[in-house]
């Protein structure tokens, strides 16, 4: 199993960040004209999420290709021994495997909506259909299961610290995006978040 890990990890996040961020962004940019990619790069709070965003990924991708080149390096000192079990490990591959598909049958669903921040230049539609009908952040919610599934495939405090970091910086975000869709949307978005809950 630590073979399949070694390999199976870096693979997933190559896989979930080609397809998920660089191969959406791809071909929503070609769809209107500009860069969905609209996290700011200014001294702002907002811009300071975005900054950390790319520094936990960069951390993220280092962490991983630890685990591919030195697969064997004794983690005792960090490991949380109660998940270290097959069983765990295998629930780790399924809900990681289970989380790059939903996340991209959302971005599907968000078609030209989808956004890598808040595009304050082009007004986008509200989505409330497919899974937006049971979350209203299925992709943010996609992330963090991918993430549990990591921690239980590598059961370490450093891939738990990867989970509780991802966990603020996206609460954090989904407050700034839940504040500009209400100026954007009004009543109409009042009503959806009414109905449907943050995550689930």
């Amino acid at each position: 199993m630590t073979d399949f890990i070694r390999v199976f990890i870096p693979l997933f996040f190559i896989v979930f960040f080609m397809t998920a961020f660089f191969g959406t962004s791809f071909i929503v940019s070609k769809r209107i004209g500009k860069n969905p990619n609209v996290l700011p790069k200014d001294d702002s709070a907002y811009g300071l999420i975005g900054r950390y965003f790319k520094l936990t990924l960069v951390f993220l991708f280092i962490y991983t290709l630890l685990i591919f080149f030195f697969p064997h390096t004794d983690y005792e000192g960090f490991s949380i021994n109660f998940l270290e079990t097959i069983y765990f490990k295998y629930i780790g591959i399924t809900l990681m495997l289970f989380s790059l598909l939903w996340v991209l049958i959302a971005q599907f669903q968000m078609k030209n909506s989808w956004r890598i921040g808040i595009d304050e230049d082009l007004k986008t539609d509200l989505i409330t259909t497919g899974l937006f009908k049971y979350s209203r952040n299925p992709v943010f919610l996609g992330m963090l299961i991918s993430l549990i599934g990591m921690l239980l495939m590598i059961p370490t405090f450093i891939s738990l610290s990867f989970l509780i970091i991802a966990n603020i910086l996206i609460q954090t975000q989904i407050r700034l995006e839940e504040e500009f869709l209400l100026k954007q949307h009004d009543d109409v978005y009042l009503q959806y978040k009414a109905k449907v809950r943050r995550f689930l």
